[in-house]
Formats: C-alpha cells, structure tokens, sequence
C-alpha cells in the first residue's frame, strides 16, 4: 500500500529470509524470432529440496520490451506435490517475499485444500531472491527510519524532503540494473510465465493487500488466464497515491478509535506521547533512543491486527513511565530490522521503490503539507495522519513512473472472482473491496465484519468455508457477510 506495509495474517506474521542473492544475468536469452518470449514460456525447471519444501528459479527478461536483452530468475517455492494444480500466493506489501509467506501458510491451509492443490510463493522481482533491490545501506536505512516523518518548520520539511529525494538516485546508483524494470505491470507479465513454467493452464491465485493489485492487473492483461482468484483486502486500482493515502488515514483512524475502545484512554494517552517525542526523544534499553516515527511506526503496525493491540497497550504503560524500548521493538518488527543498522530482507528498498514506480509522481512540499492538514482534520490522532501525506515524500522526485495511470479495472474474463473486505480494515478500507467489485462484473464480494488488515486464514471459520468452498468448487457466493 501506499505508505505504510506490513505482512501480518491474524495473531501471526511472515519472517522473512536471510541473505539476498542478486540474480541478474548478464546473457542475454535466445528466443525464437516469431515469438521472443517462448523460449521463457517453454523453460524446464529444475528443482530442489529446501527443508520441507522444493524450490527452483524461473527466468524471465529483465525488460519485456526487449526479451531478447538480459534476464533475471525469480525464487519459486512449491510445498506438495508437483502432481496437483498450484495455488500461488503473494502477501503484499508491495516488497514482500511470497517463497517464505507460502511456506508459513501452507500448513494453515484446510487439508481439503492442499489436496487439491500446491501452494507456491514466489519472490516478486525485486525482492527477496529476485534480482533485490537496494536503495539504502543499513546506517541510511536507519536513519530514515527514524527522520521526523511529521514535519512542523521550514526547517523541518527541508530537512524531510532532501532526505527523501536522495533516496531515489541511491536506488539508481545501488541497483542500476533493476529498479528501472520493477512495479506491478512487469510482475503481472512474470506471474504468467510462472503459470505456465509450472504446467498449468490456469492462475490459481490468492492474493492478499497489494496482491489484489496484481491479481486484477493479471485479469487485465490475461483474461482467458484466470483461474480460481481470491483477491482479499482489495485495493481500488483506480485511486493515485494521495487518494489511496487519504483512505488509509481514515481506516488507520477508525482502527485507532476502535483500539480505544478496548483499551480506554489509549487515544489520549497517544497524543500525549507522540506531542513529546516530537520535542525530546525517549530512552529505551537498547543503543539507540525512541524517536516519533518508530513510534508512530509501532501504533500503524498494531493496527493490522488486534492480536498486537495487548502488546501495544503495554507498550504504551512503558512509554508513559518513560522506557521506548516496547514501541521500539515493535518498529523493528514492522521493518524486518534486526538490529539498528541490521534488516533481515530489503522490503523497504522494495516497497518505496515499487509504489513509486507505480504511481504518478506524487506532490512537492506545499502540497503534501495540505493535505497533512486535511488528513489531520479531525483525525483522532493527528500526528498518524500528517504521517500518512508525508510519507509520498520519496516519490515526489522519483526518477521515472510507470506509463499505466489509475484507472477502473477493466476485463473480459469470464471467470467467477472472489473479493474479500473487512469492515474495520485500516490498510484497505472496505469502500475499496466494494468499488472493486463494482469494477469487475464476474466478481463476488464476501465482507467480515471485524477488525484487522485481511480475513482469509485470521480465525474466522466463516470465511475460511467461504474461501475454501470456492476453491474447490469455482462458484462464489453472489454476496455474504461474516
């Protein structure tokens, strides 16, 4: 999503992997002259065992608009049997790993389902083990991470945005090769030759959050292609990233204000503390202080699932007492870091890099203090929403954009969908799921009514028959409520 990414699923979370491998080749493929991508299409696959799981790398051209150039491969993981029909799945972010996702869900999966069919995640290039994109070292990664991400002077918001603008030519200078060639339309187009290298017919797909995005974009552009599709916490791919950015701040709102209502005075308590970190930074046990945006950090984390508000309430106790070390370690979480100038994956690189790519080039200073101010506008927590219009800073002097601009999806699949949306979703607010929906005339909306970011696999029994039934049988429900 547009400025704030985590890959929480219920009271449990993707860890993501070790070591990033660069995997951009410097052959370029041989490829008939009729059709230079068949040589993609029609590759065989070797696999190997990776624990409990086989694993491979799919080649596909780093540029589709010259597959005859160079190429890079993509970590695929398959947990089952070759034998069945594949299930592929993709977390979100954008910049999330989906090999590590797949294997931390498929044995959360209904046995009925994996009887009917393999899971397998892959790497989105860019991430993970798929030609990874570096835009920071781990020193600049942190100190980002903890610039003030609600600027109030002058000084502060020149401070901000040459910091955010500096980002975009380290993408360039760290990762020359990949970041011209990440974003949704090249993944979509990577996502079919992974169908087809893995024998089937059909995409099978269960995408969650930004996977929506990819999962429509793929009926766009591959209609006849579509398979089973669950598309749950949707994304409406007509909004820009303010418009989506403006949303997000209101489900962010509304999660906060549904937090207080389990945990009473939370919302006071919250501003109080976000106002002084404003001014002082607060000290914590580990080697580095609490500054206002891991804080705020924290609190965007807690609010993709209510398994985290107990952890952010006692959070919250030790901060009033003056000790950051619980809202730090949250923000750590939420980052994949593991030590101050340690991270276990490159999801920030991937994520920034990805939305900017995607997206028109978001507003210059003036505006997004505008809309910081109409964010805020009896926003519950202020500081949050503010944080929501700066945080398209880095985009504002990206150095290129994608060339498909929001709009309506549009397809001609005949194919039965399944859009899933939850009521008090802060990342993908319900109205999206809707105006999906809308967007795609074969398609079914299933609503839960709850709290938390997604619903497939977070503990309710309801949805996960609804998802499953679908799976097995290809028929969606016309509409229902969880």
């Amino acid at each position: 999503m547009s400025n704030f990414q985590v890959r929480v699923r219920g009271p449990w979370a993707v860890l993501l992997g070790a070591s990033l491998l660069i995997s951009l080749m410097t052959a370029p493929a041989t490829a008939n002259q009729s059709d230079p991508l068949e040589v993609f299409y029609n590759q065989s696959l070797k696999w190997t065992k990776c624990g409990k799981a086989s694993c491979t790398f799919v080649t596909v051209p780093l540029d589709y608009q010259q597959p005859d150039d160079f190429t890079i491969t993509l970590a695929i993981r398959r947990i089952g049997s070759p034998d069945l029909p594949p299930l592929i799945m993709n977390p979100g972010g954008p910049g999330s790993e989906g090999t590590a996702f797949t294997q931390s869900i498929a044995a959360s999966l209904d046995s009925s389902v994996t009887d009917a069919f393999t899971p397998v995640g892959f790497d989105p290039r860019g991430t993970g083990k798929s030609a990874p994109v570096k835009c920071f070292t781990g020193p600049s990664a942190n100190k980002w991470l903890r610039i003030d991400s609600t600027p109030d002077t002058k000084t502060e918001i020149a401070n901000y945005m040459s910091a955010a603008a500096k980002i975009s030519p380290a993408c360039q200078r760290m990762s020359p090769d990949i970041v011209a060639h990440i974003g949704t339309e090249n993944t979509v187009r990577d996502m079919d030759i992974v169908r087809a290298t893995l024998g089937s017919q059909k995409l099978n797909w269960l995408g969650f959050s930004y996977g929506t995005s990819l999962g429509t974009r793929y009926a766009e552009l591959f209609p006849d292609k579509v398979g089973r599709m669950v598309l749950d916490g949707a994304v409406d791919p007509s909004l820009n990233s303010m418009e989506l950015s403006r949303g997000q701040s209101r489900g962010f709102q509304k999660a906060i204000g549904r937090f207080n209502g389990q945990y009473p005075g939370s919302i006071t308590m919250i501003n109080r503390l976000l106002r002084a970190l404003d001014r002082t930074e607060m000290d914590t046990e580990g080697s580095q202080t609490l500054t206002q945006s891991e804080a705020t950090t924290a609190i965007f984390l807690s609010m993709y699932s209510p398994s985290f508000w107990p952890s952010l309430h006692e959070a919250l106790q030790e901060a009033s007492q003056g000790n950051g070390t619980l809202l730090q370690e949250l923000s750590y979480y939420a980052n994949d870091q593991i030590t101050p100038t340690k991270f276990s994956s490159n999801v920030l690189s991937a994520f920034i890099s990805i939305n900017c790519w995607d997206y028109p080039p978001t507003p210059g200073a003036t505006e997004l203090a505008r809309s910081a101010r109409q964010f805020s506008r009896k926003a519950k927590v202020p500081e949050l929403a503010r944080a929501m219009s700066w945080g398209n800073a880095p985009c504002s002097t990206w150095f290129e954009h994608s060339s498909i601009k929001p709009a309506p999806a549009e397809t001609t699949t005949s194919a039965p969908i399944l859009i899933i949306g939850t009521t008090y979703d802060p990342a993908t607010p319900l109205a999206w799921a809707r105006a999906l929906h809308e967007q795609l005339p074969t398609s079914s909306l299933l609503t839960f009514v709850s709290d938390g970011h997604t619903a497939y696999l977070g503990g309710s029994t309801c949805v996960d028959q609804a998802v499953d039934n679908y799976l097995l049988t290809g028929v969606a429900p016309k509409t229902k409520t969880c």
